[in-house]
């Protein structure tokens, strides 16, 4: 009962930030979306049953990269909750029903992940963005893991805090039972997982807790981008312990 409960209460609040989107967004400034943004993804998170924990300095302002690992499709949202920020996401998504809608009205730059030219457009892009004082977000893993590790970090996406000159700040993200203060594996979507069935489960479970926690800022300071991808996987790591 309480999971169907949540479930209507999450899709009210879909149909809410729908019409913001179409609604209010028009007459919006940048930086009133961004705020709105945000206020939503908190709510959507109290729907869902999932309680926020933030540590660590959120950045205040750009350009910074965040650089997280990946567990779940409900990565984006408590992102979004902790700081609104610009994702990169794998360019299917945009036309995902409701979901895409969403994901373009929150600022996310899509990348088609088989393409080395689009791949390159899109850092070109980010570097433009973070001269711009752009807070962006990326998940170097390319692919949700169980949580339990962190997958390698896919260093092409580095390159562009690298032109912009512009400091990545590591990102730990995981899931926990608030009561046992273990790890939560309900909101995973890995392997067979499908989204629904992901979704089920995170509306299924008690007392789930998100814990974000940002670490120090780094600037590349002469490393290439495979190198520092790597120190920046070793923070995140540690930022999970």
């Amino acid at each position: 009962m309480r999971a169907l409960v949540r479930l209507v209460r999450m899709l009210v609040h879909v149909g809410r930030g729908l019409c913001l989107i179409y609604r209010r967004f028009p007459a919006l400034e940048q930086d009133a979306r961004d705020a709105a943004v945000q206020a939503w993804a908190h709510t959507m998170l109290a729907c869902l049953g999932v309680k926020l924990q933030v540590h660590g300095e959120v950045p205040r302002s750009g350009p910074v990269l965040l650089a997280a690992n990946h567990i779940s499709w409900l990565d984006i949202l408590v992102m979004h909750a902790a700081r609104h920020c610009r994702f990169i996401s794998k360019a299917d998504i945009q036309h995902w029903p409701l979901i895409g809608t969403l994901a373009t009205a929150a600022g996310t730059l899509y990348i088609t992940r088989e393409s080395r030219r689009d791949a390159l457009r899109v850092v070109h892009h980010m570097a433009e963005c973070l001269r711009a004082d752009e807070v962006l977000a990326v998940f170097p893993e390319g692919t949700t893991g169980d949580g339990s590790t962190v997958l390698p970090f896919h260093a092409n996406l580095f390159q562009a805090a690298i032109s912009a000159d512009a400091p990545v700040v590591p990102v730990g993200l995981r899931f926990i039972n608030s009561r046992s203060g273990l790890a939560s594996f309900a909101p995973c979507y890995i392997g067979d997982d499908t989204l629904v069935g992901s979704i089920w489960r995170t509306l299924c479970a008690q007392s789930l807790v998100a814990v974000v926690h940002f670490g120090p800022a780094q600037h590349a300071a002469g490393r290439d981008r495979r190198a520092w991808a790597a120190d920046v996987r070793a923070a995140v790591i540690q930022l999970r312990d």
